[in-house]
């Protein structure tokens, strides 16, 4: 992570990238290490939910594709797991999209949403909305926080 923070805002898009592809790093780890050391607040939510959403991009894009023997190759996600969403996406459809940014299993939903071929624009949108949201959220609480302890 140290390699991430001395590259500043280039890392912190490029580890908000990685983690929305199925890589397992931390964006709020390097959000939290930027903020503490004086980088611009908004510019860095701005570049956090950028890297992130654009990586929830092509996440949907590599399911979108489908080639399973790649999918289960490189990200290492079973078929069956992709699938159990199936029934969360036929009942919500692209507002799913909006929950991406969870933790755990928010990347695979964005993989099966591309698998199930639902609308890109609108994937896309909610996606943002809920990565925004997110980042936002987090961004304030750790600034906010780091100036209650600071002053």
């Amino acid at each position: 992570m140290d390699y991430f923070v001395e590259l500043g805002y280039l890392g912190l898009f490029i580890v908000s990238f990685l983690t929305a592809t199925l890589v397992p790093l931390s964006p709020e780890v390097m959000l939290g290490i930027l903020i503490a050391k004086g980088f611009n607040l908004e510019l860095c939510i701005v570049i956090a939910c950028m890297g992130n959403w654009l990586g929830g991009v092509t996440t949907y894009y590599i399911g979108r594709i489908g080639d399973w023997k790649k999918i289960e190759k490189f990200f290492r996600i079973k078929k069956e797991k992709v699938y159990s969403f199936k029934k969360k996406i036929d009942r919500w459809g692209s507002v799913a999209a909006f929950f991406t940014w969870l933790p755990l299993g928010g990347d695979i939903l964005a993989l099966a949403l591309g698998v199930f071929k639902v609308d890109a624009f609108k994937v896309s949108l909610w996606m943002l909305i809920g990565k925004s949201i997110r980042f936002f959220v987090v961004g304030a609480l750790i600034y906010y926080g780091i100036d209650l302890f600071t002053n």
